[in-house]
């Protein structure tokens, strides 16, 4: 065990402390997990945790706003040449990719439920991804290449409620999202937010 004031790269510290609380949450649930199970699960002491993190509710923050990082920069990629369908991709692999992502994610929710500051942050994360993702959907509009009879923050909740149905599931049911099939949503996905066969461009080209 590493006693005393850690030492070394602090952000590299603070992403092992979020990795180890992200797998204690997911193995334990939310209600399960302390600062102490955390610096045992990351080789250190809770004092060495409590210097990065005042207490359990500053961590999961710090957690989520983590993960919603990752999904930003899912939607930064995408900006200029909007590809939908890979930023869908990107989204189911996060799942498939880190069996963990999901069952901390659905913790984290349901957390928030019971705790107003922690719901604002969850909100307000939300809420920035939806208008990054209805941002780009409004240049496939402009582009041609997403349908425009749609308003663009209509079809960014309905992708972000596919993406999070999928996540949801994908823990319960991974039997479900073979290769093949994952392509196959993926398919379907492109064809809802499509311009209609015959479809004309609003502006009229």
């Amino acid at each position: 065990m590493r006693r005393g004031r850690p030492t070394g790269d602090r952000a590299a510290k603070r992403a092992e402390l979020l990795k180890a609380a992200a797998s204690v949450i997911a193995q334990e649930g939310y209600a399960n997990t302390s600062l102490r199970k955390v610096a045992h699960r990351a080789g250190c002491t809770t004092g060495a945790v409590t210097y990065y993190f005042a207490n359990k509710e500053e961590l999961v923050t710090a957690l989520a706003e983590n993960r919603f990082d990752g999904f930003d920069a899912m939607l930064t990629a995408g900006r200029g040449q909007p590809d939908v369908r890979a930023i869908l991709e990107r989204w189911l692999l996060r799942t498939t990719d880190d069996p963990e992502f999901w069952p901390v994610m659905s913790q984290l929710l349901v957390h928030a439920r019971y705790e107003p500051a922690f719901a604002a942050v969850i909100e307000q994360r939300y809420a920035r991804h939806r208008d990054a993702l209805a941002s780009l959907l409004t240049t496939g509009q402009a582009q041609g290449t997403i349908r425009d009879d749609i308003p663009a923050d209509l079809l960014a909740d309905q992708l972000g409620a596919i993406g999070d149905g999928w996540m949801m599931m994908f823990p319960i049911e991974p039997e479900r999202f073979t290769p093949t099939r994952v392509q196959a949503l993926l398919d379907a996905a492109i064809t809802l937010i499509a311009p209609p066969p015959g479809a004309r461009h609003a502006s009229g080209s």
